[in-house]
C-alpha cells in the first residue's frame, strides 16, 4: 500500500513528463500486488478495489497487456470467491485488450484461466476446450525466447499441469486431477502458502476417491500452512474442503475437526 501511495506522490509531480507512462504502469503493479495481499487476508472487497486500481492504471499507461494481466488476475481472484460468471466476462475483457494476435503466454494463462471458470460452472465440453487452446499455445510458447511483461515465468507444461488438476477437481474427476498434479508437483515446487491451497485441491480429489484418511492428512497439513504463515486465503480453502466432505466421519476426521476449530478460535 505504501508504494501505491508512493506511485500516487510521483505521478502528482510528473503526470505531463516523458516518464507518467512508467509511472502508471509501476502503480499498476503496485495495486495489483497490494490486490493479491488483501486477498490473502480475505479481505474481497479491499483486494476489488485494488485490482480495479491497477486496471485502471494499466489502461492510463496504455499498456494493453498490463492491463489484460490484471483483468486475468481479477478472473482468478473471482473463481476463488465463488463468482464464475463475473470471471469468464472479465477472461472476455481481456482478450478485447490485448487484441487478435496475443503472445502465446498470455494465450496460455487467459484459456486457463477460462478453463477453470468453465469448470466451476460444471460446463466441462468448455473447459476441456479451453484446455485445448492453453496447450496449443503453450507449444507455441515454447518458441519465444522469455514470456513478455508482466508475467516472469514461462507459462509450461508444468503450470498447464496445475491448471488442469483444478479443473479436473471441479469436474469430478479425482483419478486425472491426482495425475495432473503429479506431473504438475514434480518439475517446480509452490511457494508455501500455494503449497497449502494445492494441498486442499488434492484433499479434495483423494476424498472422491474414498481414500478419506489421505485426504484430512493433506487438509491438516494444509491447516498448519495458514496458520503458520497466516493466510486467511489458505484456512478458507481448508474450511471450503470441510464443508465438502460428505463421507463418513471417523476418528481422523473428528480429530481434524478439533484442530480446526482450535485453529480458528485462535488456540493452541
Amino acid at each position: 500500500m505504501a508504494h501505491v501511495d508512493l506511485a500516487n506522490r510521483i505521478l502528482g509531480r510528473a503526470s505531463r513528463s516523458p516518464f507518467a507512462g512508467d509511472i502508471r504502469a509501476g502503480l499498476s503493479e503496485a495495486a495489483g500486488f497490494a490486490a493479491w495481499v488483501h486477498a490473502d487476508m480475505q479481505d474481497t472487497g479491499t483486494a476489488r478495489l485494488y485490482y480495479r486500481r491497477a486496471i485502471d492504471s494499466a489502461r492510463q499507461a496504455e499498456n494493453a497487456l498490463l492491463a489484460a494481466y490484471m483483468l486475468g488476475s481479477l478472473a482468478a481472484f473471482e473463481i476463488d470467491a465463488d463468482d464464475p460468471m463475473l470471471a469468464l466476462r472479465l477472461i472476455t475483457r481481456a482478450r478485447r485488450e490485448i487484441g487478435e494476435q496475443p503472445p502465446p503466454t498470455a494465450r496460455a494463462w487467459l484459456s486457463s484461466i477460462e478453463a477453470l471458470g468453465h469448470a466451476a460452472e460444471l460446463n466441462e465440453p468448455a473447459a476441456l476446450a479451453a484446455l485445448e487452446l492453453a496447450w496449443s499455445a503453450v507449444r507455441a510458447s515454447e518458441r519465444s525466447v522469455a514470456p513478455p511483461w508482466p508475467w516472469v515465468f514461462p507459462f509450461d507444461d508444468a503450470k498447464l499441469a496445475g491448471y488442469r488438476a483444478l479443473v479436473m477437481v471441479r469436474l469430478g474427476h479425482p483419478r486425472d486431477a491426482v495425475t495432473a498434479f503429479s506431473e504438475a508437483l514434480s518439475s517446480a515446487q509452490p511457494a508455501a502458502k500455494q503449497r497449502g491451497v494445492l494441498m486442499t485441491e488434492i484433499a479434495t480429489a483423494k476424498a472422491m476417491s474414498g481414500h478419506y484418511d489421505e485426504a484430512f492428512h493433506l487438509a491438516s497439513n494444509a491447516l498448519t500452512v495458514g496458520a503458520t504463515y497466516g493466510s486467511e486465503r489458505v484456512l478458507h480453502h481448508v474450511k471450503r474442503f470441510r464443508r465438502s466432505y460428505g463421507g463418513p466421519v471417523t476418528a481422523t476426521i473428528r480429530s481434524f475437526d478439533e484442530r480446526l476449530q482450535s485453529t480458528l478460535l485462535g488456540g493452541s
